[in-house]
């Protein structure tokens, strides 16, 4: 594209960083917190249903959910999400990202308060109605993924770029704390209102009718913070990357972005050579010469990073079980049990952060040391790994940085989606894998697996090649996102001058 067409496109790259720059980074991750919230929330609430609707008298454990039917309420919003994030990742590049922004957000308020209702009290039809309204929100926050990310990307500078589309994925971190501080303060509150005996002294009476309330709290409560933020969503103006490059609507893309800067911008027309390029499709022999690599390495990467990152974070809270941090399930009672995992995986969280950097800054000396050095890198990384209790933030970025702007939401929405399905793998494919091979070991209802070990390894060598796909992504720091995706290239190949 010729540069003197580009003037809207390089205030956009060389602006300061301003106060609408933050306003899309809240705006944008509200969606992100909701995602967040309700992946960390549902894994308590998990528990407090098993007890409810799945308790058999006589056990001597409380009730847990059947295999199927936990698979369901976890599994569900994951197809919903990787449904979402294909099917919303195109019609951000067909129809605009403003004008299906709103859609999404509005799906998931309405579908995190409708995922605490139920119709009826029977195990069944409280599962259904759960599952069913569990796949819409996942199906908005899906859409969430590329539409966040292409609009922080199509609005930021190139100096900052990255870093803000960072920041509206960070607000995942937000979700997490503020899921693990309400189920804390939630269900505090009614274990004070409505004590009860541990489980193993009445085994009934352990749950009071009342938590079937508590739950339903927890959940509906995340719909909140992303309803207050949908007024301010419909009123972002489309962004001028689309506006101009894809719309081919100079004029309304230096109006838009002269308002959001508040900066005089000259509005230009495009030139008639450039309104006949003939541009290539996502499935032609162009597309895959330029960027066919480019999408095999942010699909497989994110890929592979969930399978990873989900079949170790999902279920932690049987792992803290198993390892003695949080007491048997029947020596609490169910209210208690909600509040104690939340709280564990908080506390641990913190405390594990606290210990590696406190291990790294008290013999800071002793690090420097050329002969220390490894051990330095070890315990860092494990600050990180500890901070982080999220997918690594790189693999959202560079989707949305890479492509030109008429797939950048479609190539997005395919790279999330393959994430989301390495999601899938890890935390439920894992969960049966790393069943004991022996059948007397295995959870209940749960077939022999290859055991805990023999997973590990599996997973070494899925973050063996995650390492090595990586080298198929470009490095997109310090460029336009029209040098990165090649488009000024493409327009010089089609005829235009640069």
């Amino acid at each position: 594209m010729a540069k003197d067409q580009l003037q809207v496109l390089n205030a956009l790259d060389v602006a300061k960083t301003q106060w609408y720059h933050f306003t899309a980074i809240i705006v944008a991750g509200m969606g992100f917190f909701t995602d967040a919230y309700d992946l960390f929330c549902i894994s308590l609430v998990t528990k407090l249903l098993g007890r409810i609707y799945y308790h058999v008298d006589g056990a001597p454990k409380p009730g847990n959910l059947p295999p199927n039917v936990s698979a369901a309420v976890n599994g569900v919003a994951f197809i919903g999400t990787l449904s979402g994030q294909l099917f919303f990742g195109w019609l951000g590049d067909k129809l605009g990202r403003k004008k299906v922004y709103g859609m999404t957000l509005l799906l998931m308020v309405l579908c995190s308060v409708a995922s605490g209702l139920s119709f009826g009290r029977e195990p069944k039809s409280v599962m259904t109605t759960l599952c069913f309204f569990r796949f819409w929100l996942g199906f908005g926050i899906g859409g969430d993924y590329p539409l966040s990310a292409t609009i922080m990307s199509e609005y930021a500078n190139k100096k900052t770029r990255g870093a803000f589309i960072a920041a509206v994925f960070a607000m995942q971190g937000f979700g997490i704390l503020a899921g693990g501080i309400f189920a804390i303060v939630i269900s505090s509150i009614f274990k004070a209102k409505f004590d009860s005996p541990p489980y193993k002294v009445d085994p009934v009476g352990s749950t009071v009718p009342e938590a079937d309330f508590a739950w339903r709290v927890i959940l509906m409560v995340g719909a909140l913070p992303a309803a207050l933020t949908y007024y301010w969503r419909t009123k972002m103006p489309e962004t001028a990357r689309y506006t101009a490059l894809v719309a081919k609507n100079m004029e309304q893309a230096t109006k838009d972005m002269s308002k959001v800067m508040q900066v005089e911008l000259q509005a230009e027309e495009l030139k008639k050579e450039e309104d006949k390029t003939k541009d290539f499709g996502l499935f032609s022999k162009q597309f895959a010469a330029r960027h066919g690599l480019h999408l095999l390495g942010t699909a497989s990467t994110w890929f592979l990073l969930d399978v990873a990152f989900y079949s170790q974070n999902l279920f932690q809270k049987d792992i803290f079980s198993a390892v003695g941090w949080i007491p048997p399930a029947e020596t609490m009672n169910a209210l208690e049990e909600v509040y104690k995992i939340a709280r564990a995986i908080q506390l641990i969280g913190f405390f594990f952060m606290t210990v590696f950097m406190f291990a790294l800054a008290i013999p800071y000396e002793h690090w420097t040391q050329k002969e220390n050095r490894i051990g330095f890198v070890v315990l860092y990384s494990l600050t990180f790994f500890f901070a982080n209790f999220g997918p690594n933030s790189t693999t959202f970025v560079v989707p949305a940085e890479i492509f030109p702007a008429r797939f950048r939401s479609t190539c997005h929405g395919i790279s999330s989606a393959s994430g989301k399905l390495g999601a899938m793998i890890g935390a439920f494919g894992f969960l049966y894998l790393a069943q004991s091979p022996d059948k007397t070991k295995t959870d209940a209802g749960y077939p022999p697996g290859i055991g805990v070990k023999n997973s590990l390894l599996v997973l070494g060598v899925v973050n063996i090649l995650g390492f090595l796909f990586t080298f198929l992504v470009p490095e997109p720091k310090g460029k336009s996102l029209e040098e990165i995706s090649g488009e000024h290239e493409q327009e010089d190949e089609l005829g235009n001058k640069v």
